[in-house]
C-alpha cells in the first residue's frame, strides 16, 4: 500500500490509520524519539501537518496537544498521543491504550503565598483562572455545594500564573512540573487535583484495532529498551545462586555452561542500577562483566 503522490498536501490517504502527534514543543520531541524507536518512519515536509508512513499504512497528523483528545474522541483521527490532563479536560470517550512515562506533572490549585491559604475550600466562591475550566469546575463544585456559593471559573489560555499578581484571580488551577515558574510568581500549591503524564489514546470505534495493537507493541518495546540494558558475565558454578539473586532479570536470566564448568549469565537490569549491579557482581567474584545497550525489544 502506497500513498498517491498526486494527492493534495495535508491529506491522509484512504484506508490509512490516522495518528495525531503534538506538533511542537517538548511533547513533539519526545514523540519523535518514540516513533523513530518504534520503526515508524516518515518524512514531514516543511509547513505541512500530515506525514505518511507507507509501509505501515499510517498518516501522522500534527496537531496542538490540547486538541488531540477531542479529535480522537470525535473520530477525526484513530489514535493519538497527548496528556492525561487534556483527555480529562476534553470530556470525550477515548481508550487509554498505555501510559508513556514522560511529560509527568501535577494539576494543582495554587494561590499567593502571602495569602496563607491552607485549603482549597477557602477559595470557594472566589475567582479562579485556568485553562482547565471543566476540571476546575468539577473540583470546586463540592465546595460550592457545601458553602452555598458559586466559584467563578474563568478561562485564560496562557500565563495563568500572572493572574493572581494582577488582581484577576484569587487562585489558579495550572500544571506544575518543577515549580520554578510557580514560585517565581509568588504562588504555592494549595492542593493537587491530579497527576498526569503523556499517554497513547484511541477512538473506541476505530476500525484499525489490529494496527493499534501493532503500534502499541512497538512503542512498548522501545520504551522498555530505554529503561533496561543487558548485563552479561561469567561466574563459577558454586557462585551462580548468589549472582542470580543480584540479576534475576525481568522473567529469568539466560544461563549457559562453559567448557571449564563455569556459567555464562545474561540478564536484563534497569539502567539506573547498572553501576550498583556491576559492583555487587564483582564483589562476589563474577568476571567479564559487560553492559549491552538494547535498541528495541518485544517482551
Amino acid at each position: 500500500m502506497a500513498s498517491d503522490s498526486s494527492m493534495p498536501a495535508n491529506t491522509s490517504p484512504e484506508g490509512y490509520l490516522r495518528m495525531a502527534i503534538p506538533k511542537k514543543g517538548r511533547l513533539y520531541e519526545k514523540c519523535s524519539k518514540i516513533l523513530d524507536g518504534a520503526g515508524i518512519e516518515y518524512k514531514r515536509e516543511a509547513r505541512l501537518d500530515v506525514a505518511v508512513c507507507d509501509d505501515l499504512g499510517i498518516s501522522l497528523i500534527f496537531l496542538p496537544a490540547g486538541d488531540i483528545a477531542k479529535y480522537v474522541g470525535e473520530g477525526n483521527v484513530d489514535m493519538g498521543i497527548t496528556g492525561e490532563d487534556v483527555v480529562m479536560e476534553s470530556c470525550v470517550d477515548v481508550v487509554t491504550e498505555m501510559k508513556l512515562g514522560f511529560g509527568k506533572c501535577r494539576l494543582c490549585v495554587q494561590a499567593q503565598t502571602v495569602k496563607n491559604i491552607k485549603d482549597a475550600s477557602e477559595l470557594a466562591g472566589g475567582r479562579i483562572v485556568t485553562s482547565f475550566t471543566n476540571i476546575a469546575s468539577k473540583y470546586f463544585k463540592k465546595f460550592d455545594e457545601e458553602k452555598g456559593v458559586e466559584t467563578k471559573i474563568k478561562f485564560v489560555g496562557g500565563s495563568v500564573e500572572a493572574a493572581c499578581g494582577l488582581g484577576l484571580a484569587d487562585g489558579i488551577v495550572d500544571l506544575v512540573e518543577t515549580g520554578t515558574t510557580m514560585r517565581a510568581a509568588g504562588l504555592e500549591v494549595i492542593s493537587t487535583i491530579l497527576t498526569t503524564e503523556a499517554c497513547l489514546i484511541s477512538n473506541p470505534h476505530t476500525p484499525y484495532k489490529e494496527k493499534i495493537e501493532l503500534i502499541k507493541r512497538r512503542v512498548d518495546g522501545y520504551i522498555t529498551s530505554t529503561k533496561f540494558v543487558m548485563i552479561s558475565y561469567n561466574v563459577e558454578a558454586h557462585l551462580l545462586d548468589a549472582a542470580v539473586a543480584i540479576t534475576p532479570g525481568k522473567r529469568s536470566p539466560t544461563i549457559q555452561s562453559l567448557l571449564d564448568g563455569s556459567k555464562s549469565v545474561a540478564s536484563l537490569i534497569p539502567q539506573k542500577d547498572v553501576a550498583k549491579k556491576m559492583d555487587a557482581l564483582h564483589d562476589i567474584g563474577a568476571t567479564d562483566i559487560l553492559i549491552i545497550e538494547i535498541k528495541n525489544s518485544r517482551m
